[in-house]
């Protein structure tokens, strides 16, 4: 584990030409129930997972533990049920009327000075962590040593794009598990893995494959961040 920060994973499922959603920016759901299954795997092994506020307003939902051998297993580490819930906005722009405050996790706001505002007088988020750098953007270093020292060792990155890119320009990320879905959607305007604005191929991240699993139709990609 890193000494003052999670150790990350960014859990994506993509399809064969390399996006996350088609072009509307609709809610992914391509992938096949094996699929579903290896995400709720992942997620019941993390503290929390983090995720951006156009990945909620596209689901209205987040990922639930809801395997019963999974909720043992946490049980048995001393876990809650299910990990923190993070949503990442540094505007704060939210709807309170979204389905995942109705879900039975712990909700969680990881926003700016700010972007906490609307939000400091009301009980949708259990918890707010204000992590700025004094231009209302969130400083991705401020903000995961304030997780770690809220106990969170393990963090899952559930996307979008654009959240995965940054904290790749942070190195913040150490492992990837791409799912490769068996379809293509095309548009230039489609999300990929790691939207913004790029790297150059010679300050690029660079990935160490640790393994490749093929189940049904999909492959499932596992890397670790050089």
């Amino acid at each position: 584990m890193k000494t003052n920060r999670p150790h990350t994973t960014v859990i994506l499922a993509m399809s064969v030409d390399g996006k996350i959603a088609d072009e509307l920016r609709s809610p992914a759901r391509f992938s096949s129930q094996q699929d579903q299954e290896h995400l709720e795997q992942q997620v019941a092994i993390m503290d929390g997972v983090l995720f951006g506020a156009g990945t909620l307003n596209a689901y209205g939902t987040t990922i639930r533990i809801t395997n019963s051998e999974l909720l043992e297993t946490r049980k048995q580490q001393g876990k809650p049920p299910q990990p923190a819930q993070i949503v990442v906005s540094g505007s704060g722009k939210l709807n309170p009327h979204c389905r995942f405050f109705q879900q039975s996790v712990p909700h969680w706001l990881l926003t700016t000075t700010q972007g906490q505002e609307f939000w400091k007088t009301r009980t949708e988020f259990e918890t707010i962590i204000i992590a700025d750098d004094n231009t209302d953007q969130i400083d991705w270093l401020i903000a995961f040593q304030k997780l770690q020292e809220l106990g969170l060792n393990r963090l899952g990155i559930l996307g979008g794009g654009t959240l995965v890119s940054a904290l790749l320009k942070q190195n913040l990320i150490d492992e990837i598990w791409l799912t490769i879905c068996p379809l293509i959607l095309g548009g230039q305007n489609s999300p990929t893995p790691a939207d913004g604005e790029g790297f150059l191929s010679s300050v690029a991240p660079r990935l160490q494959l640790l393994e490749v699993k093929p189940v049904g139709q999909e492959v499932f990609l596992h890397y670790q961040v050089s």
